[in-house]
């Protein structure tokens, strides 16, 4: 299935969680190694308990964060569009677009001088609706990363392992972070 079919049929759950993920990816554009500034929204995704609540507090705690280039600032669009709402329709709008600026964010990373390609917006669009396309290693790894969390929700929904789920889709997020610290990191001595 593709990355756009598995948005359209997820509930609300995989698509909180689903944004939250393609954040927690980009985080090292925003904090520290060590930062877990989105822990509490992880803990909201089960059920939206609390959710507004963590919501404000993760902003609050993320408007601290320097923002010194383009993708930073995407990125900090992306929390600051998240839906107060743990609604079906505006949880869909924003996971769709966090999925957009993440994959977005990672073909910043696989340009070697960092600029967007000139058919980016094609190539994305057949990768999220399945299609081949050419993509650079860290854009194909953020896509699979995508796919596979939202297909791991989707198998967990309503069970005793939803819990489960959502830890599986934190640690693939977590290893996307870790991907893109240690290119983040090599780029930075490159020009150094």
């Amino acid at each position: 299935m593709s990355l756009l079919e598995l948005i359209g049929r997820a509930d609300e759950r995989a698509l909180a969680a689903g944004g939250v993920a393609c954040l927690e990816r980009c985080l090292p554009l925003l904090a520290g190694p060590e930062a877990e500034p989105l822990r509490p929204l992880w803990a909201s995704c089960e059920d939206g308990q609390d959710w507004a609540i963590r919501l404000a507090a993760v902003r609050t705690e993320m408007e601290q964060a320097s923002v010194s280039d383009g993708p930073a600032a995407l990125v900090r669009a992306m929390l600051g569009a998240a839906p107060s709402d743990f609604a079906a329709v505006p949880l869909r709008e924003w996971a769709d677009a966090c999925s957009l600026v993440a994959l977005r964010v990672h073909g910043r990373f696989d340009a070697p001088d960092g600029d967007v390609p000139a058919d980016e917006e094609d190539l994305l669009k057949a990768a999220r609706s399945g299609e081949p396309a050419a993509l650079g290693p860290l854009v194909a790894g953020e896509l699979e990363r995508q796919v596979r969390i939202l297909e791991i929700l989707a198998e967990t929904t309503g069970t005793a392992g939803s819990g489960a789920g959502l830890r599986k889709a934190l640690d693939l997020s977590t290893e996307g972070r870790r991907v893109l610290r240690a290119v983040m990191s090599r780029r930075a001595r490159g020009r150094g």
